[in-house]
């Protein structure tokens, strides 16, 4: 369904429109063609790659520095208020549920004057809150370590510790919420270019300082704050033509239609942030260093699902709410112009579903193929051991079950709050956490550590069954747009993609008598690119359009670009 309101009418009050078999597209309508689209992808791809990068790079310092160490696992349980926090208040979800779709609405020149405003009295308040926030934590500090795991853990003295760097980290929420927020102006605005790079510049800053104090754990705090308060710097220039002012008008209809959006959403966070501090919790039970094997996991778990899905999905989402507005303006008087743009609407998301699929599952049968050996290339020198490699691997791989299904379900959910319905994926996100819950618990004495990565795709699934089965009953669903295709095609690409991969790997092991950096690099570069070579084979042979589609455009506009040079 396409969310029926407007600027000054309840955003939540969905009006459901039935779709006619004859009305569905027969063929489907491919992303790369909407150029504006690609571009804001292509950016956004660079500063995703870009920050992926420098976030390994963080995770190889960290794992040279202090391997599996308790006390980078003092640091991790530290490092959760601030983030939980950010999240909570003024994270991505708000950025896409409730910051873009509002501020689009006001990013024509004609009302330029009244964004300012409106963005002024939001960050005027949400700066004065955060304030407010941070004086609590201090205050209550002992209390929240206690929750957060610190009392589990089995060397007493590192409760302290993380009690310490918790306050130190803490008003790193306030310069991260800022950035959020002016990260959502520029992209309701698309000037992609700056705010791509925030996260770069986060990791970037970490490392720098880590590298600095190579022999204390506090320099990665001191390395969150600074690049906290980078990301506010990075994004100015962007602003310049800004006019910013104090100002508390919460009253606005545009403030208050932020909070009337994001309401369920923090309902939903809320619950998951929990989720996650059970997790932790739970986590250390198992062993002092268990949230260090699962941060380093993570890391590379989110590399493809950041590079392919949150590049899509925030390029995506500008588009899908300017459709929602051409809905709205066409609904009274043009009852055919209304039924094309939903029409729209489906095309856009399925092509952005189809190229998800199409890359997303063979990146996941190949970091699965090859996870020893890329984390053994990545981690394994310094303080990292051969048997904090294993694990790690174990991890990854139990985790990458979810990722495919994290991969379609965030573009369902950003789908969801370009039509300003925000209600429902919290509702969704609230039932697959009470699962993930419910599933780590009753795992946990099975298979102890490996059951928060069970129970973590298990909410993955059933969280995009619960948004598919939405989509059916508000859109008439996505049949005739070319998905049930696109799935078979990536599933045999992917299958092919990670037994090359891992046969390649695995011979290259035996028959190659190099050792140390540079035969796991050999190794990880060998079979990586052969199993790559595949899949681009298997692109052309199944005739993956998607693929060929957006590397034509792409391609097309670097040589304009160079014969414009």
């Amino acid at each position: 369904m396409l969310n029926s309101t407007d600027a000054t009418e309840d955003a939540n009050q969905p009006v459901p429109l039935p779709l006619d078999e004859a009305e569905r597209p027969s063929a489907p309508t491919n992303l790369s063609q909407n150029k504006g689209v690609v571009r804001a992808a292509a950016v956004l791809a660079i500063g995703n790659v870009t920050s992926r990068v420098l976030g390994l790079v963080r995770e190889i310092v960290k794992s040279n520095l202090f391997g599996t160490s308790d006390l980078l696992g003092a640091y991790t349980v530290a490092a959760l208020v601030p983030m939980t926090l950010f999240n909570l208040i003024t994270g991505g979800e708000m950025v896409s549920s409730s910051l873009v779709p509002v501020f689009s609405d006001l990013a024509s020149k004609e009302r330029r004057t009244e964004l300012w405003s409106v963005v002024s009295s939001f960050l005027s308040l949400a700066t004065a809150v955060l304030l407010f926030i941070v004086a609590l934590v201090m205050v209550f500090t002992p209390q929240i370590a206690w929750l957060a795991g610190a009392r589990n853990f089995s060397d007493s003295s590192l409760t302290p510790i993380t009690m310490q760097m918790m306050r130190l980290a803490t008003p790193a929420v306030l310069f991260l919420s800022i950035a959020s927020i002016l990260t959502g102006v520029l992209y309701a605005l698309e000037r992609f270019t700056l705010p791509a790079f925030t996260a770069a510049v986060f990791n970037g800053t970490i490392v720098i300082v880590a590298l600095l104090r190579p022999d204390r754990i506090e320099s990665l705090v001191y390395g969150l704050l600074l690049g906290s308060f980078l990301q506010i710097i990075l994004q100015l220039p962007a602003l310049r033509d800004g006019r910013f002012k104090v100002q508390f008008n919460w009253r606005h209809p545009a403030v208050r239609r932020i909070l009337i959006l994001y309401a369920p959403i923090v309902v939903g966070l809320l619950v998951n942030q929990v989720a996650i501090w059970i997790s932790y919790n739970l986590a250390i039970l198992t062993g002092d260093n268990s949230v260090t094997y699962m941060t380093y996991a993570t890391t590379l778990y989110q590399f493809p699902l950041g590079l392919v899905v949150t590049a899509l999905s925030m390029a995506t989402l500008p588009t899908l709410s300017q459709i929602v507005n051409a809905y709205h303006a066409s609904k009274v008087s043009d009852t055919v112009a209304a039924s094309a743009r939903v029409q729209e609407f489906k095309q856009t998301l399925a092509s952005g579903l189809r190229l998800v699929l199409t890359l997303i599952l063979p990146a996941t049968a190949g970091l699965f193929a090859l996870a020893p050996a890329i984390i053994a290339l990545l981690l394994e020198h310094g303080e990292f051991t051969p048997q904090d490699t294993a694990v790690t691997a174990t991890v990854l791989r139990v985790y990458l079950a979810g990722l495919p299904f994290a991969a379609i379900d965030q573009m369902l959910v950003f789908a969801s709050y370009a039509r300003k319905d925000t209600w429902r994926p919290a509702v969704a996100g609230i039932i697959s956490i009470v699962i993930y819950t419910i599933t780590a618990v009753l795992l946990l004495p099975v298979v102890g550590l490996y059951s928060l990565m069970v129970a973590d795709a298990v909410k993955h699934f059933c969280h995009t069954m619960i948004m598919l089965w939405l989509l059916q009953r508000q859109l008439g669903g996505l049949r005739g747009f070319g998905i049930s295709t696109a799935i078979w095609k990536a599933v045999a690409a992917s299958i092919v993609t990670g037994l090359v991969a891992y046969g390649v790997g695995e011979t290259a092991v035996l028959l190659l008598p190099v050792t140390g950096f540079t035969g796991r690099l050999i190794i990880v570069g060998l079979a990586g690119g052969l199993g790559l070579l595949a899949f681009l084979g298997l692109v052309r042979l199944l005739s993956i359009t998607e693929v060929q589609m957006l590397h034509r455009t792409l391609t097309a506009r670097l040589s304009r670009r160079k014969s414009s040079a």
